[in-house]
């Protein structure tokens, strides 16, 4: 019975999670419209519900209505794939990443519960896996598609997202040395009491290394999402469409739902591994329980909104523009920050121990 109890609360844990993660996808898009509206002196969608609300559920019926289109001479197994393989590890990656502390549901049970789905040592290593894969599908898309611009936008995307992984995995090495673990459960534990304690203003060394591994970590996460100035596996001036060319219906909301989706999903790791987690900014502030996902909400809107201003604000790189960026820029500065990340914190180590 026991045993029958707790696969019931991590089946909730799930259907809830994922409920949540999707409605989400489904609103940024909203928001996402509106901040551009505001930006650019309009009103973005205002007509389906009030304030237009109701948009994305009109969108979503839009795009599973329209016609499932298929070129003649593509290849019809990898062409369906494709999408499944952008969506899936998307979505999967939300499962490791720890919205919260613990809860009881205000008493409604005897034990409290992890507010995360599965609490895994290594949770960290298992979203850079994901995302590596998450590249498989973009490609397969721009080459079963027999399109030459759908097949340049899928050689853009895997040399842009293999130049930009270097970075991103030495800004996220910055937040595991000062934590000295993998878990994300336990990066978040070690931001407690107050901001000053957060990694991106870390106590074990200047804050530099923190502030600066923030963000590369964030440049690095705007190139792997294809966001604007990074949209170049896209770029409709130039590709048309990039790799999702020729694709419609309900395999295109795919490919646009799993771009939303990477984009919450690196919010919610930006805000667990440099901005405390689930944690107040101040001690006095409630951070337990139910409190501490409003919290880390909170931060993931701000970070998404950044993700939107970015994109009304600045034009798109031109592609040697962009791979120069990375290599002889980004590269070295994360390099360079890693080593002043370790040697501030042998000083603080040293000067502690003594």
């Amino acid at each position: 019975m026991e045993t029958l109890l707790v696969l019931l609360i991590h089946l909730l844990k799930i259907i809830v999670v994922f409920s949540i993660l999707l409605g989400c996808i489904a609103y940024a898009v909203l928001l996402e419209r509106k901040l551009l509206g505001r930006l650019q002196v309009r009103w973005g969608p205002s007509r389906v519900g009030p304030f237009g609300l109701l948009q994305p559920i009109a969108d979503g019926l839009k795009l599973f209505l329209k016609e499932e289109l298929t070129p003649t001479r593509a290849d019809r197994f990898l062409f369906v794939l494709a999408p499944l393989l952008s969506m899936g590890p998307a979505l999967l990656a939300i499962a490791v990443v720890p919205f919260g502390d613990t809860t009881n549901l205000f008493g409604l049970l005897d034990q409290p519960i992890l507010l995360q789905i599965a609490d895994i040592h290594g949770g960290i290593l298992f979203i850079l896996a994901l995302t590596s894969v998450g590249v498989y599908g973009i490609f397969l898309a721009g080459w079963s598609s027999d399109n030459k611009y759908s097949l340049l936008g899928a050689l853009r995307s895997s040399a842009q997202m293999i130049s930009y992984e270097l970075v991103l995995g030495l800004s996220i090495t910055v937040a595991l040395m000062a934590a000295g673990d993998v878990s994300l459960r336990n990066i978040a534990l070690s931001q407690g009491d107050g901001f000053w304690n957060w990694w991106i203003f870390s106590p074990k060394w200047f804050v530099l290394p923190g502030i600066l591994g923030f963000f590369l970590y964030l440049i690095s996460a705007f190139a792997e999402t294809n966001r604007l100035p990074f949209d170049l596996p896209e770029a409709e001036t130039e590709l048309v469409a990039g790799y999702h060319t020729e694709y419609s219906s309900m395999k295109f909301a795919m490919f646009f739902m799993a771009e939303y989706c990477n984009i919450i999903t690196v919010s919610c790791i930006a805000v667990t591994l440099f901005l405390g987690g689930w944690y107040a900014p101040f001690p006095f502030l409630p951070s337990g329980g139910l409190f501490g996902c409003v919290w880390f909400a909170v931060k993931v809107f701000i970070l998404v909104c950044v993700f939107i201003w970015v994109r009304g604000t600045l034009p798109r790189l031109r592609y040697d523009q962009l791979m120069k960026f990375g290599w002889k820029v980004m590269l070295p500065l994360a390099i360079a920050n890693v080593l002043l990340a370790a040697g501030g914190i042998l000083l603080y180590e040293m000067w502690h121990g003594s």
